[in-house]
């Protein structure tokens, strides 16, 4: 794809060095360098809560596991900027009034640590949801399921600021695999009318939080669901896309066509979890992903491949649409979700050339790294892709944003 059609991800700037006193560092060669999208490259990031939090009796893993998980982290984070961390309410709140906290606390902390912008996922959901929830009338699930949300997005504020706020509602009200609390509740007042409560509360408890409406059902009902929350104005900052690509990539037809419909809300998409497959595809004929129970599912050479170059077409046209703002890729490695080969890594952590391939992309092709001189009044120019950036003046570094808001700094060297 030719890089016009990655312009809008780039901004220009106008630099000036100063010393202290104001003086500016005239004829000075220097090297500014990217160290961070803007854009949003995710990764699902469920190994930190192990890795940085521990077991959940409050053991740590022994030291061979937890040298495991940190060379995985490591490469996934090396490459994504973006991390999604589990709060599904069967898991993360077992036994009533016993949230997951510290642990998952310990993952958004080992994630701050590396300047990963990490995310919620979800605050609401009908699968994975508390069994000890169904022990309640509709009334006081709800009222429990609000109280859940603002404990969680208060406790977080600061460290996790964007959630998935509800899922999959668009079959939430006629999901009948087993009985649970959410769908009851869904039934009662409608999906606008469970999705408007869910909302209001995590907006006011992080009213600066990216509160997202997640789905992967991309008919005309999800189009016809956001614009009745919309009309009922419903504060969703952005539409979620899920793109699980087990029976097979979508193609360059369906991803603009998703990309046309979902665009148009003047709302900003997150392709929140996306999966290809370097082996065997699912049949067609499976309905529900989860019923593809098999024993063994191979990442194979000719699917490795084939998945790394999906992936990259994938990444190329959806980072070339202006409306969206994130990809998450939602396994990392091969033993994640159902054992499907869909990670940018072998379940032994070995890379595939996924990885690679999209490595050279965002942080070759889609990076940003000059060597410049000041001139005679310490001013020179930038163009690059934004987000963050140092300046390397001698031994000085000299951190800035490129954020496409202003025109002009002036960099102090100290």
């Amino acid at each position: 794809m030719n890089n016009n059609a990655f312009s809008h991800r780039k901004s220009r700037i106008g630099l000036r060095l100063v010393s202290e006193g104001g003086k500016p560092l005239a004829n000075r060669d220097l090297s500014v360098n990217q160290t961070r999208h803007q854009f949003l490259f995710g990764c699902g990031g469920f190994e930190a809560v192990e890795m940085a939090g521990g077991n959940p009796d409050g053991t740590v893993p022994e030291a061979r596991r937890a040298e495991f998980l940190r060379d995985r982290l490591d490469k996934i984070f090396s490459l994504h900027n973006y991390a999604t961390l589990p709060f599904y309410l069967g898991r993360y709140e077992k036994e009533e009034g016993k949230p997951d906290q510290k642990r998952t606390a310990a993952a958004a902390e080992y994630f701050a640590r590396r300047n990963v912008t990490t995310k919620g996922h979800p605050l609401c959901w009908h699968t994975a949801c508390a069994d000890w929830l169904m022990k309640y009338d509709n009334k006081e699930i709800l009222k429990k399921q609000l109280a859940r949300i603002t404990r969680d997005v208060t406790a977080f504020k600061g460290s996790i600021d964007k959630w998935d706020v509800i899922n999959e509602v668009v079959i939430m009200p006629i999901f009948d695999k087993y009985a649970n609390a959410i769908t009851r509740v869904c039934k009662e007042i409608g999906r606008v009318g469970i999705i408007k409560e869910v909302f209001a509360a995590a907006r006011a408890a992080n009213p600066a939080a990216t509160l997202i409406l997640n789905d992967f059902n991309v008919s005309i009902d999800y189009e016809i669901l956001i614009d009745g929350c919309l009309q009922a104005g419903i504060p969703i900052d952005a539409i979620g896309i899920q793109s699980h690509q087990h029976q097979g990539y979508w193609g360059k037809e369906k991803l603009y066509e998703v990309l046309d419909r979902f665009s148009h809300f003047g709302v900003p998409l997150h392709f929140t979890e996306n999966t290809l497959i370097s082996g065997e595809i699912m049949p067609p004929h499976i309905e529900d992903l989860n019923d593809w129970q098999i024993i063994e599912w191979p990442s194979t050479p000719e699917g490795e491949e084939r998945q790394a170059g999906e992936l990259l077409e994938m990444y190329e046209i959806l980072f070339a649409c202006p409306a969206v703002e994130a990809i998450t890729t939602w396994s990392p490695a091969d033993d994640g979700w159902l054992n499907a080969p869909g990670g940018f890594l072998h379940a032994d952590n070995s890379i595939k050339p996924a990885y690679t391939a999209l490595l050279n992309k965002v942080k070759g092709e889609w990076w940003t790294t000059e060597s410049l001189r000041t001139g005679a009044n310490g001013e020179l120019n930038l163009e690059g892709f934004r987000g963050d950036y140092e300046l390397i003046c001698g031994d000085k570094k000299i951190p800035f944003v490129l954020d496409g808001k202003t025109d002009h700094l002036d960099l102090v060297v100290r």
